[in-house]
């Protein structure tokens, strides 16, 4: 029941109902809402009428999105360029009888589709163990009862109940009377960190936004205080986040236009042209040469180009031996063509982005998209939210002036709940006269009460007029829970920290305190108060907060020094106390005041107080201000990006002042912002309203983009990350509420939150387990440690490649009687190379430990890929090298020190005459063994000489042992393929008919010195390539580590002569 074609929302209109009202929801009255769906606001949806619009609308939820789909997966692992080469190579091989070595390249294809399968399944079902929507049940009027249903089976027409706590199951019309103080939580949709005061009795214009529909509650937000009751009149994609989810999901046509003339009319040849196009896409999609990241795309095309040399040698294999139709002479044209395709490429890749997805869950990421992980290593910018991404999501009171004493404030904590953890600290000025950047002296709560019947009034005030829960878990010492408004939690928390919690003095047996009315904040007069009678003397009080410009016109008394007499307020006071409002505003803080006054009425029971005659007289108490906090962390981790080369910017719907405060505080703007001049601070710094009025072009101009954009809404995030790509930048966007989904999407590596909606976890690479900031470091770091490490294993088989290319190639020369070449190397020694001594090692190279100066050198170039001039030169010279030594070997011991005779047919079996050439080819063999061993240990660093890879190290002999020991993986794999080689080398059978060589002795000193001499040509390439790379630094005045990390991050800002070029590093 409830499964139906997803719909396309075509005409759909932001605002309207499944079925189109007469206006949007939010610009009808209500009762206009309840009679358009038809609602019975008494009784609600009969369970008839709710079973079938269920059956019309489908399931109230974002759309299945296909699933885990394992065909669609298989499909994914063998359509692929590199796979469908081996799977050529082994049609190739079985064709020609070549059993051996086409089992090899099956079981090379069988491991890589299996573990690219598994993989990539697992990836998929812990994804989808994630999402979920909304909350899981609903409170519904079903039948004149209140019962509880699923949320997927909510439809339009049907009335819900909503109470503090909930999520909102659907797209709501509130019901006048029936909202008391409701407020929600949108910053999943809407990017605002504070919640939401509704008016179910207002009306709005058709075109009004989502974030001002103040009587509309919108799906998959929460509530954080009052109840509400509403018809429900968008239910799954036609509510706000369903129609971005729907957009997300539409892919678009793959089709390319036809090309039509003015009129509209195309001549048959476009359609030809335009049908072409489509199907040179689609091929070149099935293929992986135009899709995925820029490593995999060139990979791909790297396996096409490869087979196209594959199969140029093996053309010349057969030229070279007058194409004679002669089985071995086929057999060594298949071995050419085989040691050209890195075989193990693939499986080796593969593995390795696994194992790093492994080792990423256990980071607190998880891998959506294996291609993102080595993407993450090219990262140039990053784009993140504020609410819940730099910051904790909750609110924290951080600062409170008390007139009479001074300015007292709370040090950083990562648990805001907890009002024991974070230092108290006291300065006996207004905010206005303090230098916040020196470092306060702090004091125990103790110290500061003592003595302190001022900052005692303040913290009643703070902690009475205040509906906010804040306990210790039972049983869970040191964890603190809190439920309520999050204004109220942050203000309640600090009456804590001085023993003040509202629970301990108004609950229990004996309560101190008692309410006896409450005046709920309202948006009019934005304040909130309560009268509270104490019961050990039957003394009432009166204690206020809310907004400073409203209470201090409320106030007719201030406490200015120790003194217990008040100060008559006087005009001069207010504008002194709006100062130090905006002093603390200028900090990132929302500032609310308090009051209190003894009250001498009475209350009777059923009877309303005027709260005109209650909110009048007061004594101004004090100020207090909250901020958002930034996690302890984050601020490390954005200094950490910067010295790897990241810009880090911030894109928020937060104010400008805010935003610029949090965005100091963590490192994005620097620390001297307020001596920069206004031309500086407007280049860093810009609202959404301004950069929108900016054209694509003028964007463009400027000589960098802004670090910090304020008041963003979804369009602005997705300018921006459009106009980072026109900058050449490779951007990931953090982001966990719907809002950012689009961006998300648009970025080149979207990076969600755990916590954040399904739409930013489905338009999102990677998601972070814990929603935290630092976490992006960790996916940072391994991707780079995985691009390094892709880099020196791709290096590692593709110059072997080229070393055995080169070996059979010139090898034709030798020819026997017969006239046939006599291959240096037998097949099966070639692909005993490829899989069991190289691709083994070069899974160790995969699971090689970060570098230790990975995040302090600049992101990795994803255009030019892993394939630098550096590395195409190493792969050049270490392949020639080896297969210059291995032919020296194999002529030496066949014409230096045997008689040269090549025998005949020595290509397919052992005979005396064929013993040299047998020899000489075990000589040759043992020689490349040993060289694609050692090369991999080579690689571990491909500049630092392999005996000192550890330049501070003081270990100048055993050095090279710490270092190989380290990576066990690659060190046995190394010794495993060491050993390995005496059993093929000497055991009956497998030598001379398998392997086609035979056992040698004397020639193991041959194989020694060739060994030696590959020591000596690597190190001296490595040490040539050291020099250049210091005279290039010299040349170009690089100064490594010479220069502050802040003027360097932040001088491209400060200098007025800087070009778009420099940008990048």
């Amino acid at each position: 029941m409830g499964k139906k074609e997803q719909p396309t929302l075509e005409g759909h209109v932001s605002g309207q109902s499944n079925s189109p009202l007469s206006r949007p929801a939010h610009a009808l009255p209500h009762t206009k809402v309840v009679e358009e769906v038809g609602c019975d606001t008494e009784d609600g949806l009969s369970t008839a009428k709710a079973k079938e619009l269920h059956q019309k609308w489908g399931n109230n939820d974002l759309g299945e999105g296909g699933g885990v789909q394992p065909g669609r997966i298989l499909l994914r692992q063998v359509a692929n360029a590199m796979t469908l080469i081996l799977i050529i190579a082994m049609a190739v091989s079985f064709a020609i009888k070549s059993w051996i070595e086409g089992g090899v390249v099956t079981a090379i294809i069988i491991l890589n589709v299996v573990v690219g399968f598994m993989q990539e399944f697992n990836a998929e079902k812990t994804m989808d163990s994630l999402r979920s929507l909304s909350s899981p049940t609903a409170t519904a009027v079903r039948n004149g009862k209140t019962v509880t249903v699923p949320t997927i089976e909510v439809v339009p027409g049907d009335m819900v109940e909503l109470k503090t706590g909930d999520t909102v199951p659907a797209d709501v019309r509130l019901v006048l009377i029936e909202a008391v103080n409701f407020e929600t939580d949108e910053a999943l949709l809407t990017g605002e960190s504070l919640p939401v005061t509704k008016d179910a009795d207002a009306l709005f214009d058709d075109d009004t936004g989502p974030g001002d529909r103040l009587n509309v509650a919108f799906s998959s937000s929460t509530v954080t205080k009052g109840r509400a009751r509403g018809v429900v009149f968008a239910t799954g994609l036609y509510t706000e986040i369903g129609s971005i989810a729907a957009s997300l999901r539409d892919s678009g046509s793959r089709r390319r236009p036809v090309k039509r003339k003015e009129d509209g009319t195309a001549g048959p040849h476009r359609h030809v042209q335009a049908w072409g196009m489509t199907f040179a896409d689609a091929v070149g999609h099935f293929l992986g040469v135009n899709v995925g990241t820029p490593l995999q795309r060139k990979l791909s095309k790297l396996a096409v180009l490869l087979f196209g040399i594959a199969v140029v040698c093996a053309i010349i294999v057969m030229a070279a031996n007058s194409f004679a139709n002669d089985q071995e002479v086929i057999i060594y044209a298949v071995a050419t063509g085989l040691s050209m395709i890195p075989a193990s490429l693939i499986v080796v890749l593969t593995i390795t982005m696994a194992a790093g997805t492994k080792r990423m869950v256990e980071r607190n990421v998880i891998v959506r998209n294996l291609k993102s992980l080595e993407a993450l290593g090219g990262v140039t910018d990053i784009c993140s939210d504020k609410t819940g991404t730099l910051t904790q999501g909750k609110m924290v009171a951080k600062r409170a002036w008390i007139p009479a004493k001074g300015t007292y404030s709370v040090g950083v904590t990562d648990s805001p709940f907890n009002p024991t953890l974070g230092s108290l600290a006291f300065t006996a000025k207004p905010p206005s006269q303090i230098d916040f950047d020196q470092e306060e002296k702090t004091s125990t709560y103790e110290e500061l009460l003592e003595k302190n019947k001022h900052l005692l009034e303040y913290v009643k005030v703070a902690s009475l007029a205040n509906l906010a829960h804040v306990h210790q878990s039972h049983g869970e010492e040191g964890v603190w829970n809190a439920r309520g408004d999050p204004t109220e939690i942050a203000i309640q928390v600090f009456a804590s920290r001085f023993n003040w919690n509202r629970l301990d003095y108004t609950q229990g047996d004996s309560p101190q305190w008692k309410q006896l009315a409450e005046f709920p904040f309202d948006s009019d007069v934005k304040k909130m108060s309560v009268i509270f009678e104490e019961v050990a003397t039957s003394n009432k009080f009166v204690f206020t907060k809310g907004a400073v410009e409203r209470v201090i016109y409320s106030c007719t008394s201030i406490f200015m020094d120790e003194d217990d007499e008040p100060t008559e307020m006087t005009d001069t006071i207010r504008d002194d106390i709006l100062k130090n409002m905006e002093s603390l505003a200028a900090l990132g803080l929302r500032v609310l005041a308090l009051a209190s006054k003894s009250w001498d009425g009475t209350v009777v029971k059923g009877e309303d107080i005027s709260r005109d005659g209650v909110e009048v007289g007061l004594a101004f108490r004090g100020l207090v201000g909250l901020y958002d906090p930034p996690r302890p962390e984050t601020a490390g981790s954005v200094r950490q990006c910067q010295k790897a080369g990241i810009s880090v910017h911030m894109l928020t719907g937060d104010h400008p002042g805010t935003a610029r405060a949090i965005a100091g505080e963590v490192g994005i703007l620097p620390s001297n912002m307020a001596t920069l001049s206004k031309d500086v601070s407007d280049a860093m710094v810009m609202t959404a309203s301004q950069f929108d009025k900016l054209s694509d072009d003028e964007i463009d101009g400027l000589p960098l983009l802004p670090l910090v954009i304020a008041r963003c809404a979804p369009q602005t995030k997705v300018r921006m990350i459009d106009a980072l790509h026109r900058r050449k930048a490779f951007a990931a966007m953090t982001g966990d509420g719907v809002n950012d989904s689009p961006s998300l999407k648009r970025s080149d590596v979207g990076i969600g939150m755990g916590t954040g909606s399904d739409v930013a976890k489905d338009a999102s690479d990677i998601v972070l387990t814990d929603d935290n900031f630092a976490s992006i470091l960790n996916a940072i770091e391994e991707g780079r440690r995985m691009f390094d490490n892709i880099q020196k294993f791709i290096l590692h088989l593709l110059a072997q490649n080229i070393a055995q290319a080169c070996t059979l190639l010139i090898g034709l020369v030798f020819k026997d009687e017969t006239g046939l070449s006599v291959f240096p190397l037998s097949p099966v020694e070639v692909m005993w190379i490829i899989m069991v001594t190289s691709s083994v090692p070069d899974m160790g190279l995969g699971f090689e430990v970060a570098a230790p100066d990975i995040l302090s050198r600049p992101p990795q170039s994803l255009k030019r890929g892993v394939f630098t001039l550096e590395v195409m030169c190493d792969m050049v010279v270490y392949g020639l090298w080896i297969a210059a030594l291995c032919l020296a070997s194999f002529t030496l011991v066949l014409n230096g020190f045997g008689d040269g005779n090549l025998g005949s047919n020595c290509n397919d079996s052992y005979t005396p005459d064929c013993d040299t050439v047998f020899r000489a080819r075990a000589t040759c063999f043992a020689c490349l063994t040993w060289f694609s061993l050692f090369l991999a240990w080579q690689m571990v660093d491909m500049r630092r000489s392999f005996f000192m890879m550890q330049p501070n190290s003081k270990k100048y002999l055993t050095q090279w042992f710490h270092d190989v020991w380290r990576n066990k993986f690659l060190f046995w794999s190394i010794i495993a393929g060491f050993i390995t080689i005496f059993p093929v080398m000497y055991i009956p059978v497998i030598n001379r008919t398998v392997f086609k060589h035979t056992s040698i002795s004397w020639e193991w000193a041959i194989v020694f010195v060739a060994t030696f001499l590959f020591f000596l040509g690597v190190e001296a390439w490595k040490w040539g390539k050291r020099f250049y790379f210091r005279k290039a630094d010299k040349k170009m005045g690089v100064r490594r580590g010479s220069v502050d990390l802040e003027k360097r991050v932040f001088e491209r800002y400060l200098s007025t002569a800087v070009s778009t070029d420099d940008e990048k590093v």
